[in-house]
């Protein structure tokens, strides 16, 4: 496998000098989806993303794999059903980065469920969505309700429905997924943006791209190019002059984090607001993360973040379905916004507008994937490659299987499925701790890595570099792995869609930030611009995750 940070110039310059059966632009879910397709398959793969891989909306989601039970309520069926069964599939290709949450579902007087609306949508869900036995829905009194979760608003509460969605690190999701297509023979490389479309006859055959960090221009050429750019979509499709029917119409979301200490929530909770919205209030890992908002975005892109009346939003929720608890402002620790790549529809809000997905192709040959879900993933790559497929075999004669994704393991997913991976973890922090790690740290990284946690133990044996630099054992290890197997090329990489810590844990970002700065400038060999201009952008994003940018 060659995804380490080092070799990046090198694949560039190799996805340059072969034409490749696809170019697939955003390194997304989705760009990630249908690279692990087209490889598995044995086309020849190229994929490049203009941020950090899973930096756009992929980082951002409400970190579920999940069945989309409200989009029952708007009768898409055919979603809820194709959504609900791929959420199984997901979880079994990687048990590591996907883990099955109880849900509570409190239904209030006068709220947006009721007792038998609730029990039959969830039947309904569970018959359409394929759900195991053991997961299926369960209807709770006011007082099993109650005893699930204490905090829950006690006035008006008439029930609550139990239900499972799966919990996930959708930024790792990403780069594993993207790490297997690798394993397969695909190459890919961030920081690379496309400026330009290369065409012949009409019809597009390459892309012209920026190397971000050096400035270079490279043409890559390939017999299809499929734009997965996410919230970028249109943009691609302008630079093809085919933005015309469908557009996309963004959709911001905020999610705040807070600590147990403030939030002491044990239990999962989708709650409806006075707005007739639904939000969730998930636990995870000492910290309480709520979200999401719903609103119509044309600011930043590339980087959106919390305003004022995001988080106001969120606080009022909490203070509607937890009266209890006394949160301010104050009490929020760090945040995230997302921008959701939706297809329009006239005359709906935001919140009615379907997140199906849709696959189209321009005149001049370019394909656009938009829409869908984190959870659908697998799926929309599948239809994606079906196409291309099609197409190889009609203009180049050229044939290939079909879909090999169903049952495959992602990277990190070799852990013996869902069934085998509680003993799977307990061998492995065993391993960890004859290392020198505490229980906690070993665990930790087991669940991070999954199978490839040997790799990342590997590099016990050369801590003495760390030591150098002041490191811990876990984050020396972290950081290696990081750099030579999933291209980390700047500290927010490692922060953000590597360990997720900038949202999770902002204070230890905080503590071992220089360190990390240094070690890696030592080891990426960055002169001291870079070095500035790296720390810099780090500290920009701990300001933007603390505070509204309004304020």
């Amino acid at each position: 496998m060659n995804f380490s940070s080092n070799s990046r110039k090198s694949i560039l310059e190799e996805m340059s000098q072969n034409s490749l059966d696809v170019m697939i632009i955003g390194g997304g879910i989705t760009g990630a989806g249908i690279a692990l397709d087209a490889s598995t398959r044995g086309m020849k793969v190229g994929l490049i993303e203009m941020q950090d891989f899973a930096a756009g909306t992929s980082s951002r989601s409400t970190k579920l794999v999940h069945g989309g039970l409200r989009y029952l309520k708007q009768l898409e069926i055919g979603l809820v059903a194709e959504v609900g069964k791929e959420r199984a599939i997901v979880y079994e290709n990687g048990p590591h980065v996907t883990t099955p949450e109880w849900m509570l579902l409190p239904f209030h007087e006068g709220g947006n469920f009721g007792k038998f609306t609730t029990s039959l949508g969830l039947r309904v869900y569970d018959f359409l969505a394929g759900v195991k036995k053991k997961e299926r829905r369960k209807m709770l009194s006011i007082n099993e309700t109650l005893q699930k979760e204490p905090l829950v608003k006690k006035e008006g509460l008439k029930g609550g429905g139990y239900y499972v969605e799966y919990r996930t690190d959708d930024a790792r999701l990403t780069i594993e997924v993207l790490k297997e297509a690798i394993r397969f023979g695909a190459l890919a490389a961030n920081y690379a943006k496309v400026e330009g479309l290369l065409y012949e006859e009409g019809r597009v055959k390459g892309v012209v791209v920026r190397d971000l960090l050096t400035g270079e221009k490279i043409e890559i050429f390939a017999k299809k190019v499929i734009n997965a750019a996410g919230p970028w979509v249109d943009q691609i499709r302008e630079l093809d002059h085919s933005k015309k029917g469908k557009q996309l119409k963004l959709s911001k979301g905020v999610h705040i984090v807070l600590d147990q200490s403030k939030f002491p929530l044990k239990q999962a909770v989708y709650f409806d607001t006075p707005d007739g919205r639904m939000v969730f209030a998930i636990p995870r890992g000492g910290k309480t993360y709520v979200g999401t908002t719903d609103t119509f975005y044309n600011g930043d892109t590339s980087n959106p973040t919390m305003e004022q009346d995001d988080r106001i939003y969120i606080l009022n929720s909490i203070h509607y379905m937890f009266p209890s608890l006394s949160i301010d402002e104050s009490d929020v620790e760090s945040s995230w916004a997302g921008v959701r790549p939706l297809i329009y529809e006239e005359g709906k809000k935001e919140s009615e507008i379907s997140r199906k997905d849709e696959i189209w192709q321009s005149e001049s040959g370019l394909i656009s994937i938009a829409g869908g879900k984190l959870t659908g993933y697998r799926k929309m790559a599948e239809l994606t490659i079906n196409l291309v497929a099609d197409l190889l075999e009609k203009e180049h004669n050229i044939l290939y299987s079909g879909c090999q994704t169903k049952k495959l393991p992602i990277s990190g997913g070799d852990v013996g499925g869902s069934a085998g991976y509680p003993a799977f973890i307990e061998k492995q922090v065993e391993q960890g701790m004859v290392l020198g790690l505490t229980k906690e740290s070993s665990e930790k990284l087991v669940r991070l890595y999954g199978s490839n946690i040997e790799r990342v133990f590997s590099y016990s044996k050369d801590w003495h570099e760390g030591e150098k630099h002041n490191l811990d054992l876990d984050i020396y290890m972290q950081l290696c792995y990081g750099i030579e197997n999933e291209m980390v090329v700047k500290p927010i990489d490692f922060f953000i869609n590597r360990t997720g810590s900038l949202f999770f844990d902002i204070d230890w970002v905080k503590r071992w930030s220089e360190h990390v700065i240094i070690f890696m400038g030592v080891t990426l060999k960055w002169n001291e611009q870079e070095k500035a201009l790296y720390k810099q952008e780090l500290l920009d994003r701990i300001k933007a995750a603390e505070k509204p940018t309004d304020l």
